[in-house]
């Protein structure tokens, strides 16, 4: 089944879902993106049809009926609840962690918009949505990354894709070529796994680090996920956050108490010292120095100065 026909159908189940009254057609045309995009009234019946028959094989309990008592031509459709809750299920502490960790992987997913778009509409055409019904439904995950939505579809899909990337150490930025395998948060962070084309071997990329747009190369289907793996193992071992260089950064007295308190330090005398401070990530300590303002300045590498400097003068380039 493709994407695009998942997010209608489970927007028209969260759409049947919302209230406890028959929906009309009219309705459900309205609430659901998809159905509303049909240029005819012939097209949204054929695809309301199928999808009508799609839902009931998938065993989910979807009724007819009227509202009203007077006029029960008037056919409505919703999901019947007691047919379709599930019993009282209990899980071990390690399974409910699971669970926890695997919800967040919808907080910016791209059915969240869709399914709050719906439900405004069924407000507006008078259905009263019944918001205690779509507790777990929704999906939440919170990530700032703008790369995030485009590589868990691409996980999603097993579909390759192809990105640029800047480099942990140097900040240089290369093209680079992935069969992904999935997606794990580590120490806060996000992390796409899988087999780096460039290099022909397992590889993780930090998705901050993502540029630009990520590029589908392939067709959907056409990744082959091994059997078996430890996605979160391979970030620990893989991810390029641990500390594997060093910088030098001035700074001033009394500021930088982050920073002092992983570094070396060497007194300048006139009210400056000297730092060496352990990074494994150029770009993150980057933007840490540039916090500091006028107060730190960032000697070397090169491209840690550099890159301290682009982001001063995009702050100053903003406008207020």
């Amino acid at each position: 089944m493709s994407a695009q026909k998942t997010e209608r159908l489970l927007n028209l189940v969260m759409c049947l879902l919302a209230t406890r009254q028959f929906v009309s057609k009219e309705q459900i045309r309205s609430a659901v993106p998809q159905y509303a995009d049909c240029r005819t009234d012939e097209a949204f019946e054929r695809m309301f049809e199928r999808d009508k028959e799609e839902v009931r094989e998938m065993g989910i309990p979807l009724e007819t009926g009227s509202n009203s008592a007077w006029f029960e031509d008037e056919v409505g459709y919703r999901v019947d609840r007691a047919a379709y809750a599930l019993p009282e299920v209990s899980f071990e502490p390690d399974e409910l962690a699971v669970l926890g960790l695997a919800s967040r992987v919808w907080q910016q997913a791209t059915l969240a918009g869709p399914a709050s778009r719906a439900l405004l509409k069924l407000k507006a055409a008078g259905v009263e949505p019944d918001e205690s019904s779509m507790l777990g439904i929704e999906p939440r995950v919170r990530t700032s990354e703008p790369a995030f939505e485009p590589v868990y579809a691409a996980v999603r899909d097993r579909r390759p894709v192809a990105f640029a990337y800047r480099a942990a150490r140097t900040g240089e930025v290369v093209e680079r070529h992935l069969d992904p395998w999935g997606i794990v948060s580590w120490h806060g962070r996000w992390y796409a796994v899988g087999h780096d084309r460039d290099r022909d071997a397992t590889r993780v990329f930090r998705l901050s680090r993502i540029a630009g747009q990520v590029v589908p190369i392939g067709a959907p289907g056409e990744v082959e996920v091994p059997d078996k793996v430890d996605f979160r193992a391979q970030v620990a071992a893989l991810a390029e956050d641990q500390p594997r260089a060093e910088a030098r950064v001035r700074v001033r007295a009394g500021a930088g108490v982050a920073l002092r308190r992983r570094a070396t330090t060497e007194e300048l005398g006139e009210g400056w010292d000297e730092l060496a401070v352990p990074f494994g990530d150029v770009e993150v300590l980057a933007e840490e120095l540039a916090g500091y303002g006028p107060d730190v300045v960032a000697l070397r590498p090169e491209q840690l100065r550099a890159s301290v400097v682009r982001r001063l003068r995009a702050a100053v380039a903003e406008p207020a």
